[in-house]
């Protein structure tokens, strides 16, 4: 049998500044020429960037780029969720990031909106949209922060596969065991999607921490001891994290997962130091 070929893409941020713009485009180029699978565009917390997301999906889209736009349903109403799939429809776009997400902060719990869940989302593309989309999901290897245990975690992932989710993307992590248990785990509970690892390249040891403080992405303790030592040396920093997820991606592949989903933060350069390092244009 003919091995699958490996899904390899990048997630964008929509940027609130005509200089974040300017770079975003700039970042698009760059990392287009390396022909992706897709790039996904994130969405703020209860539809906070709405129009911004718009704006890029737009932007990329226009240049004949495969698009995949974050949809989270909280703080929204079913009709409000329908419109923007519509929109997105209209538009030839083929894969939506199906997301529970979270409100802004202050918002109160009123403001939940009509789904609470991803596989609610998930139910409803389907239920409206059929197969016109590819629907990606969430999955958390080190266990979402804001589950009871990890058997909880897998049950709440187990039910927006059963809901039609084609494929996910992980969170972000350090420790390839974390993800090699997780498959397991999912297999054993009949889970055949393919789940593709999230990778976030190092740049910033302080920017790192409060994003991984903030979504339950575990630091290693001997990489954060290592990173931490560097203090504001920001080259050695970007050279040991090139090194450790270089090695981290190469391993993911060669245990056999399905590509990686680089977050690039909107920089094209710290990613495309690990892509080189893999080959993957000469690999894709």
């Amino acid at each position: 049998m003919k091995a699958k070929p490996k899904i390899f893409s990048f997630e964008l941020f929509p940027p609130k500044t005509e200089k974040g713009v300017a770079r975003l485009h700039e970042t698009v180029q760059t990392l287009n020429a390396h022909n992706p699978a897709y790039f996904s565009v994130t969405y703020g917390a209860g539809g906070s960037t709405q129009s911004n997301t718009f704006a890029t999906v737009d932007w990329v889209k226009g240049r004949g780029i495969k698009i995949a736009p974050h949809l989270s349903c909280v703080g929204s109403t079913r009709e409000e969720i329908v419109k923007i799939l519509a929109r997105y429809a209209s538009q030839g776009i083929g894969r939506i990031v199906a997301l529970r997400g979270d409100l802004p902060s202050g918002a109160g719990s009123g403001s939940m909106g009509d789904l609470n869940h991803a596989n609610e989302l998930v139910e409803l593309i389907r239920e409206h949209f059929g197969k016109t989309f590819h629907i990606e999901v969430a999955a958390y290897p080190e266990m979402h922060p804001q589950a009871v245990n990890f058997g909880k975690d897998l049950e709440n992932f187990k039910r927006k596969v059963d809901a039609g989710a084609d494929s996910a993307i992980t969170q972000y992590f350090y420790n390839a065991d974390a993800y090699a248990n997780f498959i397991e785990a999912c297999e054993r509970l009949g889970i055949d999607i393919p789940i593709v690892p999230g990778i976030m390249p190092i740049t910033n040891f302080s920017s790192l921490v409060r994003f991984s403080d903030g979504c339950g992405a575990e630091i290693p303790r001997w990489l954060r001891k290592r990173l931490e030592a560097y203090g504001d040396d920001i080259d050695s920093i970007r050279a040991l994290g090139a090194d450790v997820v270089t090695r981290l991606c190469q391993r993911l592949l060669e245990m056999g997962a399905p590509g990686l989903h680089f977050y690039t933060m909107n920089q094209a350069m710290p990613t495309l130091a690990i892509w080189d390092r893999l080959g993957l244009d000469s690999a894709s």
